[in-house]
């Protein structure tokens, strides 16, 4: 059974089109290594400019692991960003 998640990413000044493609992209990602379902993703933004994503990953363990891997700990890097 999977774990639907709530992410959310507040943009540093002038980093908001940075963050935007980051999110549309994350779940790709996270599929590619077999972390996240074929569940479509939800991706709002607040009138703030929070963005909030709503995913699934396939498991706990899938969480647990993509913690571990060079592949998803590259991309989410650039978030720090």
């Amino acid at each position: 059974m999977g774990k639907i998640v709530i992410a959310t990413y507040k943009p540093k000044p002038g980093k908001e089109q940075n963050l935007d493609l980051l999110v549309k992209n994350h779940v790709k990602v996270l599929r590619n290594q077999g972390f996240a379902t074929q569940r479509p993703p939800m991706i709002m933004k607040s009138a703030d400019g929070t963005v909030v994503e709503v995913f699934e990953w396939i498991s706990k363990q899938a969480i647990e692991d993509a913690k571990n891997n060079k592949d998803v700990q590259e991309y989410w890097n650039q978030y720090r960003e």
